[in-house]
């Protein structure tokens, strides 16, 4: 049977229910996918879709989140895509909308990834699956608030996702408001990823500077170098799949997140 939804962007799309065969674009939303149930349902998904590991093997590649194969994916003929307005390209996902019923999320806050949890458990016919990640993460990221409230963090953070040039997580975004929930004062007061030299970061003196395992690749040898430019702070690596991922990861990321804090009282 067919089935209306509205997806995060307002738009109207038919499905047929419950879909079969379905391409996700986006690492984190298809992590989520199989952690609801999915298995054979899923038949397309990016290069970068590396959770669970199990299945990326036996899943048609259909290019990078910003770079997509779109005639691989037309050869697939999916009853659903799911994409993200910020991951995916706004020209690609227009063509594919002219083509399939593709539903997006728009994802600023950990409300809001609760609730693309829930609309996607609707989608895909999994509410009760659904509803259970997200008592667990309601859970955790309450407990998690109320830690750093009780141990004093308040800290200020800088979060670095790339090099060369150097680019920061702002306000406005998912990183940022995952910090707040652990008493992180973010010293990016600008939107969105602005870049920023080393020079300039030093005049905001953060205490904490962290660098992103993604979408750049930080490593140990990058520490003493941020470290020297900006020597006030601490410097540290994070893993930047518990910072960003917005799916079922947000489930790990509170024991993640829990041990974090522990290094900072």
């Amino acid at each position: 049977m067919e089935r209306s939804f509205t997806d995060q962007l307002g738009r109207t799309i038919v499905v047929n229910y419950p879909p079969k065969r379905i391409v996700s674009i986006v690492p984190s939303q298809t992590e989520l996918l199989f952690d609801l149930g999915l298995d054979a349902e899923v038949i397309g998904i990016t290069k970068f879709c590396i959770h669970p590991i199990d299945k990326f093997a036996s899943r048609a590649k259909v290019g990078g989140t910003k770079r997509l194969d779109l005639e691989l994916i037309r050869s697939l003929k999916p009853d659903l895509i799911i994409g993200n307005k910020e991951e995916n390209e706004k020209e690609q996902v227009e063509v594919l909308m002219s083509e399939f019923p593709i539903w997006m999320s728009d994802i600023y806050t950990l409300e809001d990834a609760q609730k693309t949890i829930a609309e996607i458990g609707m989608l895909i016919n999994r509410e009760p699956e659904a509803a259970y990640l997200n008592h667990l993460i309601y859970a955790g990221f309450t407990d998690l608030k109320t830690l750093a409230l009780q141990n004093g963090i308040h800290k200020k953070v800088a979060y670095l996702i790339w090099r060369k040039p150097y680019m920061l997580a702002g306000r406005d975004t998912f990183i940022d408001n995952i910090l707040t929930w652990n008493g992180l004062q973010n010293v990016i007061v600008e939107s969105r990823y602005p870049e920023l030299d080393l020079a300039e970061l030093k005049l905001l003196k953060p205490d904490l500077v962290f660098l992103s395992s993604e979408p750049y690749p930080f490593k140990e040898k990058h520490l003493e170098e941020i470290g020297n430019a900006v020597p006030e702070a601490r410097v540290m690596l994070v893993d930047g799949e518990m910072f960003s991922w917005y799916g079922s990861r947000l489930v790990k990321a509170v024991q993640y997140l829990f041990q974090l804090q522990k290094e900072l009282y």
